[in-house]
């Protein structure tokens, strides 16, 4: 059966070659990264996706805003990376939907020759990874469909092996993807099997929610969240502090994401308005 939403656009019609005509984008249930492409005025997205979406905003009426805060921070994580720390390689869990400025496009404006390897493993994802994959001449990038539950497949992986060099550094971004794991103790031995292996120099970029800059909407936005099907968790920045430990934090550390090497745009955030903490930190 042909996939399509509620405005006919078959999804399955735009697939890479390469990925099975079997794949079942479980259209029916929501998605988080559906959800967060809706939010973000995005078109790859069904209406459950949009029910959901919809509930979500009444407990959280500035999530669009702070999804935004959250994609920019990205951004300027990538941009920071590659022009004041010298990062080439950059290896991002849980991708997402493509959303211009992608990462490879931010990180190869600035160093033509970065290399990047997207990992996901939503399906719908898989489905429009070919514009994951639109590399400068000079650099390279590469799809995994991959869980961030198994690090060691990502890491061993013939994709990122052809991709990256992993006897140099490598940046990590877990960006909004660990507060769908409600125990801090499987997040943290995630980003240890994640980082132990990469060389010294190497960085992790990771965001997630909170509830210290805006405690009942984002409880309530909890519970809506969970309602749906989708598990979410808001940690306080100790608690996100302590998944960076062994790690050396990089200025300004743990901050709302807007507050960090905010641009003009974050700069006129009010802080109640973002529900995302995030840091940077360097393997010694």
């Amino acid at each position: 059966m042909t996939e399509r939403d509620d405005a006919g656009w078959d999804y399955r019609s735009v697939a890479p070659d390469w990925v099975s005509p079997d794949v079942d984008l479980r259209t029916d249930v929501a998605h988080s990264a559906r959800v967060y492409d809706y939010v973000l005025g995005g078109k790859d997205n069904f209406p459950a996706d949009r029910a959901a979406a919809g509930e979500f905003v009444k407990s959280l009426p500035n999530l669009s805003t702070s999804m935004r805060a959250n994609r920019n921070f990205m951004v300027r994580t990538a941009r920071v990376l590659a022009a004041k720390h010298g990062i080439r390689q950059f290896l991002d869990i849980g991708t997402g939907l493509p959303t211009a400025p992608n990462l490879h496009e931010v990180a190869q404006k600035v160093a033509p020759e970065s290399r990047i390897v997207y990992v996901d493993n939503d399906p719908i994802v898989l489905v429009h990874a070919r514009a994951l994959l639109t590399s400068t001449p000079e650099g390279r990038t590469a799809y995994l469909d991959a869980d961030l539950h198994n690090p060691e497949g990502i890491l061993e992986s013939e994709q990122l092996r052809e991709t990256l060099d992993l006897s140099q550094p490598v940046a990590v971004s877990l960006i909004a993807i660990v507060h769908f794991i409600a125990d801090d103790t499987v997040v943290q031995d995630l980003i240890d099997r994640i980082m132990r292996p990469l060389p010294a120099g190497s960085v992790l970029a990771l965001s997630t929610t909170t509830a210290d800059s805006a405690p009942e909407e984002v409880h309530a936005g909890e519970a809506a969240y969970k309602a749906n099907g989708i598990p979410l968790i808001a940690r306080d920045k100790s608690t996100v502090e302590r998944f960076f430990h062994e790690m050396e934090l990089l200025d300004p550390g743990v901050v709302l994401v807007h507050h960090w090497h905010p641009d003009d745009e974050a700069a006129a955030l009010d802080d109640a308005h973002v529900y995302m903490y995030g840091g940077v930190a360097r393997k010694p």
